[in-house]
């Protein structure tokens, strides 16, 4: 029986030492920077204490408790929302603060 003969790939591998640039624009790097100092100063942190200890520190979306909770923006800071509004920000677990961080920046992206 005949051998096949090995093709070499068309594409080439890609090098793991190096790092890929971020495809962040300058924009969305200080949009971020801006909003991650938010998120440091003294009116948040009380505005989350606050929260925690009147709502209780479990998921608004699935009642998990023992595990961090995040305060979320419904409507984003980056699309307009209130930041120090107490009925703009849900208590979520790290699971659906991720699915709707990811939701948010999709839906954004298809607006752009």
């Amino acid at each position: 029986m005949a051998r096949l003969a090995t093709l070499s790939p068309r594409i080439g591998s890609l090098g793991t030492r190096t790092a890929m640039p971020s495809a962040r624009t300058w924009e969305d790097r200080r949009v971020s920077e801006r909003s991650q100092a938010f998120y440091q100063t003294p009116e948040r942190r009380a505005l989350r204490d606050r929260l925690l200890r009147q709502r209780g520190r479990r998921c608004e979306d699935c009642g998990r408790a023992g595990t961090r909770i995040y305060c979320d923006h419904i409507v984003e800071l980056q699309d307009g929302g209130a930041s120090l509004d107490e009925a703009n920000i849900r208590l979520r677990c790290g699971s659906y603060h991720t699915r709707r961080t990811a939701d948010s920046r999709a839906r954004r992206l298809c607006l752009r």
